[in-house]
This record gives structure tokens, sequence and C-alpha cells, in this order.
């Protein structure tokens, strides 16, 4: 998979958060914050809520990024906007706020999902990564053609030169299987 120049970005910006440079911060709430509050909004809540809320979810990322260990592999935009889902799904559950989750809402993020859960899947898709990358051609294009790009299987065999799109499906197959054991490979160790 392609390095995503918007991820390098949002981990400069961490780095900058570990150091307590204000301007990365800034260009964190700045950039995050008008989403939390839209959902806050959405979801009966006050400007001051989505203020608590993106505060507590800053306290949460600001802990991991100063603990050392934490690395980004999704859009920051999407791992702050998944915390404070979370914690506004709890807060609308419990306490002064008990009121009926929307259906939209809570299949969005199930209560049950935790940060750390989010943390686990972006170690996978970290493992995925690095499995895509050690797949070498043609199958890495494939898959990327076919799971990414959205080509169809005839596009594809036109590309690659099959005989037909059958052919390359026995070759995306092929593929899967083989990123599927490198996947698992990497993830087991």
């Amino acid at each position: 998979m392609k390095h995503n120049p918007n991820i390098e970005r949002d981990r400069e910006l961490l780095l900058g958060l570990a150091r307590n440079d204000d301007k990365a911060l800034s260009t964190i709430y700045k950039e995050n914050f008008p989403s939390v509050l839209r959902m806050v909004l959405q979801y009966r809540g006050s400007e001051d809520d989505a203020k608590d809320l993106f505060q507590e979810a800053m306290i949460i990322l600001f802990e991991k990024v100063q603990q050392g260990e934490f690395d980004l592999y999704s859009k920051l935009k999407t791992f702050l906007y998944s915390i404070c889902r979370h914690l506004w799904l709890k807060k609308l559950q419990t306490g002064n706020m008990s009121l009926a989750l929307p259906d939209e809402l809570e299949e969005v993020l199930p209560v049950e999902d935790t940060i750390d859960e989010h943390v686990k899947k972006d170690e996978q898709f970290r493992i995925m990564e690095q499995a895509m990358s050690g797949m070498g051609e043609p199958c890495k294009t494939i898959l990327e053609d076919y799971y990414i790009r959205k080509m169809s299987m005839q596009d594809i065999s036109e590309k690659f030169g099959y005989t037909n799109a059958e052919n390359a499906k026995n070759q995306k197959y092929k593929c899967l299987m083989r990123l599927k054991k490198l996947f698992f490979d990497q993830y087991k160790s």
C-alpha cells in the first residue's frame, strides 16, 4: 500500500503534541473539532458538550502519545472522531443524558467498542500494510486494482494479459491466500 501523506502529516502533529507544541494542538483542534461538534449537535448535545467531549478525547490522545508506544495508522480525524463517538455514546446511555440512542448512531459504533480495540485494529492495518508491501508483483497490484480501485475482473484480465476474467479471478484468489498467509505469519509474531 502507498504511504498516505495525510497520515504522515498527522504523525508530525502528534510529535508536536508530545512536545507540548501549541501550534500542533491548535491545528489538531481546528481540523477535528468541527466534525465532533456536528455529531454532538446532531444527537441532542450542546456546543459545551462537544467541547467537553473533545477535551476528553484530546487528554486520551495526549496520554497515549506521551507513553511513546502509540503509532497512528489511520487518519487522526478518524481516530479522534471514533474516541468522541464512543465517549458520547457512553454519556447518552448513562448519567444525566439517559436518552434513547438514534439507531444510526448505535450502528456506527457499538458501545462495546473501546479505544483499545481501535488501537488493536490500527495495529492490524499496519501488519496488513506490511504484508501487502511484502507480496511483490503482480499480486500486490491485482489486489489493489480489485479491492481499492474497484476494477472489474475483465479489466484486470486485460491489464495483466490473462486469457479471460476467470483466469484473473483464480490469480486474485491465489494472491489473496498468499496475503492471508503473510498477514497471519506477521500477526502471530
